[in-house]
């Protein structure tokens, strides 16, 4: 069945018989294609996906997205179990024009609207007090909480306490607790301070929903309807879905893990990282924001360095170091940026809560996109 599938997927060339497994399909959307050998890509290697994939049975891949020297080379869909936010969708059919989760991916994008607002001249100085920002949780600030910024918000440096490796199905999981509470931001301000401010990493989609509220707050809207107006209409991203917090009072997107993009889109967010905020000669980002957004900034998890809510990689690539950025998200979600390769690779999946998330997107992005780089 899988040579099958593949013989229906790659169309050979009439010049050289070269098959081209995932040409991309033309949409009103603002990407241009082009021929992936003409981007410097080796189609052979590319058609070594879905091989790749077949190794695991319960491989659950849905998206793989590739952009070159900023053209839609190759989109791949595939067919899995799927969840919105959490909420079992049953199996679905992938395609260019259908949207799944970001799941931590949102928070990216979250820190981008921070700089778009920060370049509007409407965000607080990131050095200042989040706090400060928030006036009816005076009665909450201390002389610790009162020194955290929104740099270390964007950095995962709070000095909080929080804990997010329990399973999310789990209630004592912290941001299981801030999804259920009726005020979230207040939920966030009352943890304790257990290390000072711009220190330590730890993972904390409560930082996250402070930078969301600040947004919402300095701009006048709701954080969705600002990244339609900034983000998403100047992308020409059409189709999204921002999942709501369920609990507060007024039921703000869950600006760390609620965002819904279609693949080929999430891949234009990487491309802004490429193109210095840019898209389409179009000024989305403030200059300078994306490489300010993508600078090492913290010790992150394991051997990842941390930016403004941007992970931070490498990969041993012909003979050398090769480092990228990475949006992540829960179940294999991955938005992968290399700049000494003009490269992005949009990776969508299902496995919440597995251990493969972490190793199939990996494997896709490390042993199949970049040996196809030829130049």
């Amino acid at each position: 069945m899988l040579a099958l599938a593949l013989v229906a997927l790659c169309a050979p060339a009439a010049a050289d018989d070269t098959k081209i497994c995932g040409a991309p399909v033309a949409l009103s959307d603002g990407w241009t294609i082009a021929a992936q050998a003409d981007l410097g890509l080796d189609p052979a290697k590319l058609c070594e996906l879905d091989p790749f994939i077949a190794q695991w049975t319960e491989a659950n891949i849905h998206a793989v997205v590739v952009v070159r020297k900023g053209k839609l080379a190759m989109e791949r869909y595939f067919r899995g179990a799927d969840e919105r936010w959490g909420s079992p969708l049953g199996t679905v059919q992938y395609a260019a024009d259908v949207k799944h989760d970001l799941r931590s991916i949102s928070k990216s994008v979250t820190s981008l609207l921070v700089g778009i607002a920060r370049g509007e001249g409407k965000f607080p100085a990131l050095d200042s007090s989040a706090i400060d920002f928030f006036p009816q949780y005076a009665g909450l600030k201390t002389a610790g909480n009162a020194r955290i910024t929104f740099t270390d918000f964007l950095t995962m440096s709070s000095g909080l306490a929080w804990d997010e490796s329990l399973p999310y199905s789990n209630p004592a999981n912290s941001e299981r607790r801030l999804i259920d509470a009726p005020d979230p931001l207040k939920y966030v301000f009352e943890q304790r301070l257990v290390a000072r401010p711009g220190e330590i990493y730890n993972y904390n989609g409560g930082g996250t929903t402070v930078l969301g509220a600040a947004v919402a707050k300095a701009t006048g809207q709701r954080l969705d309807d600002y990244a339609r107006d900034k983000l998403f209409s100047p992308l020409d991203i059409t189709d999204y879905d921002w999942v709501k917090l369920p609990f507060a009072a007024d039921s703000p997107p869950a600006a760390a893990s609620g965002l819904r993009l279609r693949a080929r889109d999430a891949a234009k967010l990487g491309q802004l990282l490429l193109n210095d905020g840019t898209w389409q000669d179009k000024q989305v980002l403030p200059k300078g924001w994306a490489a300010d957004s993508i600078k090492p900034r913290l010790n992150g998890d394991g051997l990842f360095f941390y930016g403004y809510q941007w992970w931070l990689g490498r990969s041993f690539h012909n003979g050398a170091e090769l480092t990228w950025a990475a949006g992540v998200g829960y179940g294999g979600q991955r938005l992968y940026v290399v700049p000494a390769l003009d490269l992005v690779v949009m990776v969508n999946a299902g496995h919440y809560g597995g251990p493969l998330q972490g190793v199939i997107p990996i494997g896709i992005f490390t042993r199949v996109v970049l040996p196809a780089v030829k130049d």
